[in-house]
């Protein structure tokens, strides 16, 4: 089993978010909210308007999220998911669980270290939502 920081269309009530829940994928368990313990940018880009997490630690804002615990057949259906390594890379971050206790949680990540220079100008969000104020609402595959 492994654990898995989901920052975007993945987390609860997100355009992905079933994926987790299907059976047919794996097995996926809520674990808990969290953040990541250092910052990156989190920016919304692309003509489908994804969240993007760059490979950038120590720029941006802290992010949220939530952590999952995954069967290896759910970690290889989220690697093809995510079309990893071309268009995420799957790698660790420590996040902090939200709650009284100080846990931290070692985690995979699906992030980018191949982006366009421009995209570190558009703005960092610290927690992704598709319906958020920023207006960039994300086109789900089935419409592409």
């Amino acid at each position: 089993m492994a654990h898995v920081f989901v920052y975007g269309t993945l987390k609860t009530g997100q355009p992905n978010h079933q994926v987790l829940l299907d059976g047919a994928h794996g097995h996926a368990a809520f674990r808990c909210r969290a953040h990541t313990l250092e910052p990156f940018p989190l920016v919304i880009a692309g003509e489908h308007n994804i969240p993007w997490l760059l490979q950038l630690p120590g720029r941006g804002r802290c992010v949220a999220g939530e952590v999952y615990t995954v069967d290896e057949r759910m970690l290889r259906f989220l690697d093809e998911f995510e079309g990893c390594p071309d268009m995420y890379q799957r790698t660790r971050v420590t996040v902090a669980v939200e709650g009284p206790a100080s846990e931290t949680v070692q985690c995979f990540v699906y992030s980018t270290a191949t982006y366009p220079p421009e995209w570190l100008q558009l703005p960092h969000l610290d927690d992704y939502d598709s319906q958020g104020e920023h207006g960039l609402r994300y086109n789900p595959r089935e419409n592409r």
